[in-house]
Order: C-alpha cells, then structure tokens, then sequence
C-alpha cells in the first residue's frame, strides 16, 4: 500500500521468498503445512539467509555521530501524517517500526525486524508474526502483540480513506495470542501475492501513548509519536525547523540489518518559504545536504565561493527506480476537462524538448509512462498477450486501445510555441465544440475554456507561464495562480483545482496502492489527484494485483500502464535517472550505493576529520557532533 510512502519506506511492494523451513502449524492455526521464516519475497528467493551479518551494500564500521540537515518547503504544524487535518513535520514518522522492512538492492525483499520470525502456510490464508523479546520504545516499555493489534486497528478505523478501502479488503482478522504472536487472517478472495507483506509493513504505534496522550490519528497532533526506532524527537520551532536526535539506547541497533546504519547522532530540517531563498541558506552553511531539483541551479549557480574553495561537492549517483510520474494532473472532477479532446489539447501545448534546452541546459528526459525508467513500462503495439487482457476492457477505453502504439508525449519543435501542435490542438477543440470568438478566446455554451494551473512554488514560474502562453495562443482562457503551501493543500485535499504538479510514479511489483492512486473508490482522497474512476482501469488494477508469477504481473502491468495513458489525464514532465546533490564535504558513504535509494539519512555517514578541516578553515559556522 502507498498511504505511508511519503513519511517513510514502510509498504515497499515486498517479496515472498524461500529462506524458510516447512513445519506442522501451531495448535490454534488450522492443520496444515506452514512456512516459518526470516523474512518473505513475492518471486523470488531472498538473497540473505537467516544468519547474514549485514547489509551488502552498507559500511558495517561507519562510525556515529554528528549532524545532517536538509531542507523542505512551506511549514508545519502537526507532527500526524495519517490524517489530511493540519500539515505534518518532516520525518514525522521516523520513529516508528514495523514488523517487516525492505531493503534498497532487493526489488521489495522483506526482512524481520521487529519480529524475529513469521510464519504463514503456502496458501498464505493467514500469517503469524513473533516479536522479537528484545524490542522496545524509546521510553523502554516492551513492543508486544497488543501494540501491533491496536496500530492495525487505529489505521483501519481512522487512517486515510483509501487505505481503509485497501486493508478492510484485505484482512478478516487480527488476534493477539499471546504477548509476542499476533496473527492476521485474510478475507478468502483477496489476491495473496503480498498480503503479508502489506500488513507486516504497517508502522507499529504505542497504544499506552496514544491513552496517556489521547491522541486520535484522525486528527491532527501538536504531541510527536513515541515509536520503537533508532531516532526520537528531538525539537522543534513550529514551521520553521524540527529535528530528531539518535538513541542511545536503541534496542535493535545490533541487529544484522541495522549494522552500518542510523549512523548521524542528529538529523535536522529546516524550513524555507521558496527555493531561491533555500539555496541562499545551503550556500551560507545553514543546512549542509541538498537533493537538487532545479536544473538552472545545478548548471549555473555553483560557483559561490565554499564551492569553490572545495568545502562543497556535487555529485551525481546513479537511481534505478521507477521515475517519479511528475507531471500536471488534470482534475476530471471539471465537467469541461472529462472530454478526453480537451485533455490531448492541454497536453500538446507543452512543449518540453523546448523546455529542456533553453530551462532545463538539457538535464532531463521526458516521462511517457507511469512505469518510466523501468521494464514494466508499454512500449510499441500490445503484444499478443497485453492485447488478450485488453480486449475484454476495451468498450471502456478510447478507440484504438488494442492497434495503436503505447501513448507517448507529444514531440514540440525548438520553437516555444509548436505550430504543428497548435495546429493539432485547435483542430481537437473545434471538434469539441470549443469555438474561437472575436476576443481570441474559445467558447462553448457561453464559457470560456478556462484552464487554471495551481502552483506554490516558484522555480515553476519559469516553466508555467510559457505553457500558459501557448495555451492562450490556442484560445484557452489559462490562467498561472500562485498560492502558498498551506493554501495549495488546502484546495489540493477539497479538489479545487483544474491542474496540480503530482506524482504517479508508483513500485517495480505493484500492489495494493494501484487502488489508491487510480481505483473508482479512490476519488475522494489525494493520491486520485485526477478523479480517475473507470471500470476498464479498477478491473487491470485488479488484475494486476492478482499476478502470481513475475512474468504475468509484466504482461499486466504493461497493459494497464498502455490504458492509464490512453485516457490523457496527466501531462507528463520530466525526470532524470540520477541523484545530483550537493553537500558540505564533511560525509561519506559506500563507494557502490544500492540501486533503489540515496540513503543519505540511513546509510550515508559523519566524517569528523573533514568536519574539523571545514571548521578550521572557518567554512561553517558550527558543526553539530
């Protein structure tokens, strides 16, 4: 599920693996043969066994200590992030566990960690997790099975909409049996692919915090979580900074997948109102760690002078994960934009190979699936074996669907204003009824074709008010607002808006977040950023979902990416297949870094020798140990 994607990796699409020993089932489970293990993979094996050391990719001697810091935009002024009420810090949830974690070079391996071992039949009907004895919050009471029962409650009851749809699909039950063992049976016509994987990945709360608390998850909360992980809170200056510190006393920082890890004594946010004024505080030492989003930035404007004195390095690392999906979602919600003409007109007027020369100096590729980046990605015409899956769906899909080629993003000229597309663009519209008048402007029923583009950010001035122009040139009534954050979100969270910047990137073994990001059921929440509610699509999703064998899934998932793009409810953007950031010289991390993360707050370290270089030297104004 995805519901926790942006707070931290707790739902990785996980696999199923064979790093386990069959045995007879417990006394209160069902008489059958069952599978007790260390960990679980969907296709594959595991590639660790029950005794490995560490992770391969990690530095096992990091060394501890010192700070990080990193910036984000806006404010805060919650500390929940499983409620749409109020706007939750940063790292909300770092402090929470959950029974199972994934790993950064295994696509959706799961391993143990705060359960020693589960324990489920091939038919993967139920699953039983045992806790680890040891395991602790970070105020020393025990993790026991009551917590976990009562996290699953709490988030079937009062988590975000969409997941309450997912998870009450998935699981019949929870049972605590004893103090370390609780169980999970799932509904009988649920797909098993990753169920367990799903609940084992669930954040585990304290239920005697929550009493003593009183806290309620559906709202939000100026108190942050206590939780059973490697950081706590720290402190924090509401909206403007929040921090977490390392603890000490961290009950599972021996264990063999925490090796290496969790290595900063201090991990640090700060809060800026606009990306210009962000990049002004990295230059002057106010936060040390930048992921670089803005391609003028990264081309241009390192040449201050802790750049070139050495005290700053840029690099780029490689990202083989499933691109991001960036692009502008067009709210179907909007009786104008649901003819599907209109939304092929919005989307031609973009021009990104114009963009990317003289904006972007060049740095990006144009994303054409929501599987971009990866093998899952349509290509071409369906294959024998898409076109079979396609073709009892395709009444409910545009015209074309089971000859054509995959959608692909418009291709626009070096000119900012395209002819040819404009040409294509205005043709669409006309046939739709949208009829230039006098003024330039399209009309239908007396209104004007209006197109509003929602922003909070000001690095897509430059990129907007071009669209905007050759839009108005086709005859749209386009229009740029500028909002801040807390206005975005608001209109965001009550769908008052005709186009967003949004990301439909979504996981190399897709799950049960498909339903959120594009389900019929899922059009209230904020991941359905478009409204998107079509039969064809919920029946792929579920199909897809459904894939036993890695083979199956691809078929499926290539055809339900060719039917999500032939609907035109996106204008896709850009990404790049590498990490460039920049940081003040004083970290380190494994010379090969995995293929699925940065992990600059997980496995990424403090250097104290070139701390006390740049200290020396006067390059900062104070180091954190």
């Amino acid at each position: 599920m995805t519901v926790f994607r942006a707070a931290a990796p707790f739902l990785l699409t996980l696999l199923l693996g064979a790093q386990a020993s069959a045995q007879t089932a417990p006394a209160d489970s069902p008489a059958e043969a069952t599978i007790t293990a260390h960990g679980i993979s969907v296709f594959d094996d595991l590639a660790l066994p029950p005794d490995f050391p560490h992770l391969a990719y990690v530095n096992p001697d990091a060394p501890k200590g010192g700070e990080i810091s990193e910036w984000t935009a806006g404010g805060f002024d919650s500390y929940n992030p499983y409620t749409i009420k109020g706007r939750a810090a940063a790292l909300s949830t770092m402090m929470l566990e959950s029974l199972l974690t994934g790993t950064a070079d295994e696509v959706g391996a799961a391993y143990c960690l705060l359960c020693e071992s589960l324990e489920y039949p091939e038919s993967r009907d139920w699953v039983i997790f045992t806790l680890r004895p040891e395991a602790r919050f970070s105020d020393g009471t025990p993790v026991t099975a009551q917590d976990v029962l009562f996290s699953y409650e709490q988030l079937r009851d009062k988590g975000l909409s969409s997941f309450r749809t997912v998870i009450a699909q998935q699981v019949a039950s929870a049972d605590a049996l004893d103090e370390r063992r609780i169980r999970f049976t799932f509904t009988p016509d649920y797909p098993r692919r990753d169920v367990i994987q799903s609940v084992g990945g669930l954040p585990v709360f304290s239920q005697a915090d929550f009493e003593v608390q009183g806290r309620d998850l559906g709202d939000s909360s100026n108190t942050p979580y206590i939780g059973s992980g490697p950081y706590v809170f720290d402190r924090a200056d509401i909206g403007r900074t929040v921090s977490y510190r390392r603890n000490p006393d961290y009950w599972g920082a021996t264990l063999p997948i925490n090796v290496g890890r969790h290595n900063f004594d201090r991990i640090r946010i700060e809060y800026f109102g606009d990306y210009e004024t962000a990049f002004e505080a990295f230059k002057a030492g106010e936060y040390t760690f930048r992921n670089e989003a803005s391609s003028i930035i990264w081309a241009t404007r390192y040449d201050f002078p802790a750049f070139q004195n050495g005290w700053v390095v840029r690099e780029e690392l490689r990202n083989g994960n499933v691109a991001s999906g960036q692009s502008w979602a067009i709210n179907l919600r909007r009786p104008d934009f649901q003819d599907i003409r209109v939304r092929e007109a919005i989307g031609l007027m973009f021009n990104f190979e114009w963009a990317n020369k003289s904006l972007f100096y060049g740095l990006y590729e144009r994303v054409n699936s929501i599987w971009e980046n990866s093998e899952l990605a349509a290509t071409g015409t369906p294959s024998p074996e898409e076109r079979a899956i396609l073709e009892p769906l395709a009444a409910d899909l545009p015209p074309g669907i089971l000859e054509a080629e995959a959608v692909m993003a418009p291709t626009s000229g070096e000119r900012q204003l395209d002819r040819g597309n404009l040409r294509r663009a205005a043709a669409l519209l006309d046939e739709a009824g949208w009829i230039t008048g006098n003024d330039g402007l399209r009309r239908k029923d007396g209104r004007t074709l209006r197109v509003e583009f929602l922003n909070d950010s000001q690095t897509f001035d430059r990129v907007l008010n071009p669209y905007v122009e050759n839009l108005r040139a086709l005859g749209v009534d386009a229009v740029h607002t500028r909002v801040d954050d807390a206005q975005y979100t608001d209109r965001e969270r009550r769908h008052d808006f005709d186009l967003i910047s949004h990301q439909y990137g979504q996981d190399l073994i897709p799950g049960a977040g498909l339903q959120q990001y594009f389900g019929s059921a899922s059009t209230d929440d904020v991941f359905n950023a478009a409204g998107l509610a079509n039969p064809a699509i919920d029946r792929l999703v579920d199909l897809t979902e459904r894939a036993t064998t890695r083979e199956e899934m691809t078929v499926r998932t290539r055809a339900l990416d060719r039917a999500l793009r032939s609907l035109r409810f996106w204008v896709p953007q850009w990404y790049k297949a590498e990490h460039t950031v920049a940081y003040w010289d004083m970290y380190a991390h494994p010379a090969e870094l995995p293929p699925y993360a940065l992990g600059e707050l997980d496995f990424w370290w403090f250097d104290a020798d070139k701390a006390a270089q740049l200290e020396q030297a006067g390059a900062l104004r104070q180091i954190a140990r």
